[in-house]
Formats: C-alpha cells, sequence, structure tokens
C-alpha cells in the first residue's frame, strides 16, 4: 500500500484477486466458487477473514461469519463494501 493509499481508497475486488492468486499460486475469477473449486478449505477461510479484517480495517462478525460471504472474491468484496459502509468509512 502506497502512501496515497488508504483503506477506504483500495479496490476490494483487485486486493483480494491479488492475494488469492498469490497465496493459492493460481488466477481466481472474481466470481469463481472458491470452496467447489476446492481451492479453499475452512482453515483457509479463517485466514480469509483474518486477512479481510486487517487489510481492510473491518470486523467480520456474528452472521456475516457465513460461508457464502467467502464463495468468491465478488462475495468477499461486497461484504467487505457493505462493513466499510456501516462504519462510516
Amino acid at each position: 500500500m502506497t502512501a496515497e493509499q488508504s483503506v477506504e481508497t483500495l479496490d476490494p475486488e483487485e486486493t483480494l484477486r491479488s492475494y488469492l492468486t498469490d497465496r493459492l499460486k493460481t488466477t481466481v475469477e472474481v466470481d469463481q466458487d472458491l470452496f467447489d473449486s476446492g481451492l479453499v478449505n475452512s482453515m483457509f477461510a479463517m485466514e480469509l477473514v483474518v486477512h479481510l479484517e486487517q487489510t481492510f480495517q473491518i470486523a467480520v462478525l456474528g452472521a456475516d461469519l457465513r460461508l457464502d460471504n467467502f464463495r468468491s472474491v465478488r462475495s468477499m468484496a461486497a461484504l467487505v463494501r457493505r462493513l466499510r459502509d456501516d462504519h462510516g468509512h
């Protein structure tokens, strides 16, 4: 992240695709089902929660910890945007 780039200006989809491509050593499409494709398991899903919280300075709690929120890059990006909007970021 550069000095002029703040958490609020990070593009969740691009940031997540880059992170997943690096971690999984394969290209990930925004609508690809990460669980059905076998790329992500429940342990890695927990790592994704931590990554989202740290990268985007959000808290993923309670009902937001549903598997469907982490099924694809698009669903995680939507979660990030909603949580940022809910907390005035």
